[in-house]
């Protein structure tokens, strides 16, 4: 019996997801292409909101930290404290 490793010699690493996976490998291309999409989404709102705030370590930490997203999202939603209702305007009177 052929070691699994020695038969995907000279394969693309496309076919080398494809056959781990279980999936062709134009589906694991696309999923990978998918996933990059995503990440790429999720890393560039967390970053523009991290830099908006003038958080450099979290710039930092996002931007080398890659977690397909979801440190993004939870800094996002979670550690920048956005709130998912909306801000709430707040009227400030004038003091006569």
């Amino acid at each position: 019996m052929a070691d699994p490793l020695t038969a995907l010699e000279g394969a693309t690493s496309y076919e080398v997801i494809g056959e781990l996976l279980g999936i062709s490998s134009s589906a694991a291309l696309t999923l990978v292409i998918v996933i990059s999409i995503w990440t790429l989404v999720w890393k560039g709102l967390a970053l523009w909101k991290s830099s908006q705030k003038k958080s450099i370590p979290w710039f930092i930490i996002l931007l080398v930290v890659n977690t397909i997203g979801i440190l993004e999202i939870l800094y996002i939603f979670v550690f920048s404290k956005i709130s998912l209702k909306g801000k709430k305007k707040t009227s400030s009177k004038k003091k006569k």
